[in-house]
């Protein structure tokens, strides 16, 4: 038997492999196409995730096709359980979410948890920080403890969530870690924040807990100084920030966000969708949209996304307990 194989053959034989898949004629294209399920309105954190994504997948031709719908309801739940209950007609299906499916799970805001889907990729995070208005004598977190040391009381952090929400637990977990008995924290809840920044710059609060992208457009329109954020080391978007464990507080968060599929989803098209995320990174048109949205590349594929989720589902179910919330 020979291997040899005349050109005209050999033509045919590539040009068949060529049409046989759904690559692309630069032979990137992985999917044909993906529908992102987003469980909250328009413009918001998910929102912005999933059209992000979206858009890099299909500019860098990863992707044929992106389409977007809005499933508001329950805390997330209510995409959370029509991806459950459509399993079977939602393989085309992507959803994506972020850390509020691990405290509304323990919480019990709805019924199920990241292990009732199939964990595609944590995609993207965004730290968290501490910030004080740009006037006032508090410089570092070791001046902001000397605050709450001389008055508990009279050195409230305040947040854009509710008791128990992200900021809440985001602030009492530096706290915890630097010493103090987060129970004694005293936090106050706003409903957006524009109102928090306002009670910081009229005083109502010492520091304010967000994210950090947020407070490097706050402390680049001069309004705040950053006191510290929650990352292993500093951030290129703002290098002046320091990290809280550099200040000798061990602490760290991210409120990432990434992506579910359906329950049973199957395996190959599980990887298919991992090969087009993974490639994504590389691609320009990804770089392009994540420095636009100030987003920190977190690539947590498959089992590391589990163990991820684990991980940060026990230190804030932890906390959640000592707080009273569960």
């Amino acid at each position: 038997m020979t291997i040899a194989m005349g050109r005209r053959a050999l033509l045919a034989a590539v040009a068949a492999f060529a049409m046989s898949g759904p690559a692309l004629a630069d032979g990137h294209k992985v999917l044909d196409k993906i529908h992102f399920l987003i469980p909250g309105g328009a413009g918001g954190g998910w929102d912005g995730t999933a059209r992000g994504t979206g858009e890099a997948l299909t500019n860098a031709g990863l992707v044929g096709s992106a389409s977007y719908e809005n499933m508001s309801g329950g805390g997330g739940g209510k995409a959370i359980g029509y991806l459950i209950e459509n399993a079977d007609s939602l393989h085309d299906t992507l959803m994506v979410n972020s850390t509020p499916i691990v405290i509304r799970s323990l919480t019990g805001v709805f019924p199920h948890n990241f292990r009732d889907l199939t964990l595609v990729s944590g995609t993207i995070g965004d730290y968290a920080a501490l910030v004080v208005n740009a006037d006032s004598p508090i410089n570092s977190m070791a001046d902001l403890i000397a605050a709450y040391d001389a008055d508990a009381n009279g050195t409230a952090i305040g947040g854009g969530s509710v008791p128990g929400g992200m900021d809440h637990l985001v602030a009492a977990m530096v706290m915890e870690a630097a010493g103090k008995d987060a129970l004694n924290v005293k936090y106050i809840p706003y409903d957006a924040g524009g109102k928090a920044m306002a009670a910081l710059l009229s005083g109502e609060i010492k520091a304010l807990s967000t994210g950090f992208s947020e407070a490097v457009a706050l402390a680049e329109a001069g309004e705040v100084k950053i006191i510290g954020v929650t990352s292993d080391e500093r951030v290129d978007a703002f290098a002046d920030a320091p990290t809280m464990k550099e200040q000798g507080i061990d602490t760290t968060f991210v409120n990432w966000r990434g992506f579910f599929g359906a329950p049973g989803l199957p395996d190959d098209k599980l990887a298919m969708y991992q090969d087009a995320i993974a490639k994504m990174y590389e691609t320009e048109e990804w770089e392009a949209v994540r420095s636009r949205n100030g987003w920190v590349n977190i690539h947590n594929p498959g089992d590391d996304f589990k163990t991820f989720l684990e991980g940060q589902e026990k230190v804030i179910g932890d906390l959640m307990k000592k707080l009273g919330f569960l």
